[in-house]
């Protein structure tokens, strides 16, 4: 099938770049780690940059991409090459003046929206002053990081995915830089850390400057060049705004239940913002490296396969998808459940990272690992909706799913604590993901149900037999050296899980071992 090797040939190359910007990202937050901890300074930073950082969720990489790709894709099919043009000049000119205006606003009323995320830190002495003054020095980057949205969603409808799933990655060197050169200096010379974390935020700009500047190269190449266009009546623009208002909240349901997550975490012990930043970031990088990198090769797909009208090939697409993110997700969430406290020692327990903070961590990332599944599927499903233009049915549905996290936080947080917010927002994607995929089902038809099932119900008892086995091993055979015993632990449950799939002759074990040989494994 033609589109099956579009999805695994660019998959391929979405995970390479995407593992690379990863690898970065932890390295960034080690860096970060050891020098902050996860205390004061660190706790306003990281509530600092929930707020542009959720706004880029909202109006860039979540509801912009999905708008944009299945209307640009449009034109591209059945428009000529000067109207897709024009229109992405239309959409790059408006987007420009609006987050010009966006950026303005979040610098004036700074204190007013700081005060929603961190009530919490209102009775902390400086606490909130300092998080006010962070969130004024990184709003910029909400503007330079959704043009970058728009240049990696060009490039995607354009089928290059390698270079903007690498930008990413800008963010993590211009931090890790920083970090490694200034703030070290700030911590020998015994500077106070509100003075470090200052400069550490406006490296955050420099990151999302540097995000956008990686990826024009590879569109002035092919022609692509930006002009300004002003043209507010344009009707691919006019499609594009009316999808993006719904998909604003239905596509980044798990970031506004992290901006609920915070708000709650900010009433909890000092240092569970932090944690649950590190146990999402630990969580989103299997996330990343299978569930998004899928989704983003599978929404131009599913958007060509609805422009050209192939329903055949569109449910193929959409079940190979799915089973993929089966097949490697669920194997990632049962270890890093097992492996939870070993793994966040291992990485973060250094300088004034405590054995605390490692408790705090661990018990949310454990909670979040139990949503990883759903986190990754409704991104595929949700890819769907939009691919038809409809983003109505997403949004009422994640509208129903965050009303739900919000209730659960309340009922948690008391009784489990920074694990009951982590444990509210896996609750809530599970619900997400089961009614967006009957509403699919009665919109779409027959969509190989019977076959994702299989996989699942085999991969399923896979990821049992190595679940068992990653925690025999790990607290008895590898326990006397965390390092040894994550990665023999790791390695011997991979083994393992291989092993049964090839047993049971799964057809995404075959994939998966020629991904990156860019072959295609023949369903019998």
């Amino acid at each position: 099938m033609a589109e099956d090797k579009g999805i695994i040939k660019h998959a391929s190359s979405v995970t390479t770049a995407t593992l690379i910007s990863r690898v970065l990202g932890y390295i960034r937050d080690m860096a970060i780690a050891v020098v902050f901890g996860a205390g004061f300074a660190a706790d306003t930073f990281y509530a600092a940059y929930r707020i542009p950082n959720l706004l880029r969720r909202l109006l860039g990489e979540g509801s912009l991409s999905t708008s944009f790709v299945p209307v640009f894709t449009d034109y591209l099919t059945n428009k000529t090459e000067a109207d897709a043009r024009r229109l992405w000049n239309v959409v790059f000119t408006f987007l420009t003046i609006l987050l010009m205006v966006l950026t303005l606003l979040g610098i004036l009323f700074a204190p007013q929206i700081t005060k929603l995320i961190a009530w919490g830190f209102t009775g902390s002495e400086g606490k909130l002053e300092l998080t006010i003054l962070l969130t004024r020095i990184m709003f910029p980057y909400l503007f330079f990081i959704c043009l970058a949205a728009l240049m990696l969603a060009t490039l995607n409808s354009l089928h290059i995915f390698f270079i903007p799933a690498l930008a990413p990655a800008m963010l993590s060197v211009a931090e890790i830089l920083y970090v490694g050169v200034i703030a070290v200096f700030f911590v020998s010379v015994k500077t106070d850390m509100s003075t470090a974390v200052v400069g550490l935020s406006a490296a955050v700009v420099a990151g999302g400057i540097g995000q956008l500047v990686f990826q024009l190269p590879s569109l002035y190449k092919r022609g692509w060049v930006l002009k300004f266009a002003w043209d507010p009546g344009h009707p691919g623009l006019h499609q594009i705004l009316c999808m993006m208002i719904p998909a604003m909240i239905g596509f980044s349901v798990e970031q506004i239940n992290t901006f609920v997550n915070t708000v709650c975490a900010s009433f909890l012990a000092e240092g569970s913002v932090t944690a649950l930043y590190y146990s999402n970031r630990i969580v989103q990088l299997p996330l990343a490296l299978f569930g998004i990198s899928i989704a983003t090769v599978s929404l131009p797909l599913f958007s060509r396969n609805v422009a050209k009208n192939d329903t055949v090939a569109l449910r193929q697409n959409f079940s190979q998808a799915v089973r993929l993110i089966i097949f490697t997700i669920l194997p990632a969430m049962a270890g890093l459940m097992v492996l939870s406290t070993p793994i966040i020692r291992l990485l973060f327990e250094y300088g004034k990272f405590t054995a605390e903070a490692t408790r705090l961590t661990s018990t949310a990332m454990f909670f979040y690992a139990i949503g990883l599944v759903p986190f990754a599927v409704v991104k595929v499903v949700a890819g769907m909706f939009y691919a038809y233009k409809d983003t109505r049915t997403p949004v009422l549905v994640a509208g129903a799913a965050m009303a739900l996290n919000i209730v659960l936080n309340i009922v948690l947080m008391k009784p489990l604590g920074v694990g009951g917010l982590a444990l509210s927002t896996s609750i809530a994607s599970f619900v997400n993901v089961i009614i967006l995929g009957y509403l699919l089902r009665k919109k779409v038809g027959l969509l190989d149900g019977k076959r994702i099932s299989v996989t699942f119900y085999k991969c399923l008892f896979a990821v049992g037999v190595m679940t068992i086995a990653c925690y025999l091993l790990s607290g008895m055979v590898f326990k006397g050296s965390t390092v040894l015993g994550v990665l023999l632990s790791v390695l011997s449950s991979v083994l393992i899980y291989f092993g049964i799939s090839y047993f049971f002759k799964l057809e995404e074990f075959g994939i998966m071992l020629n991904l990156f040989k860019l072959k295609i494994v023949k369903p019998k």
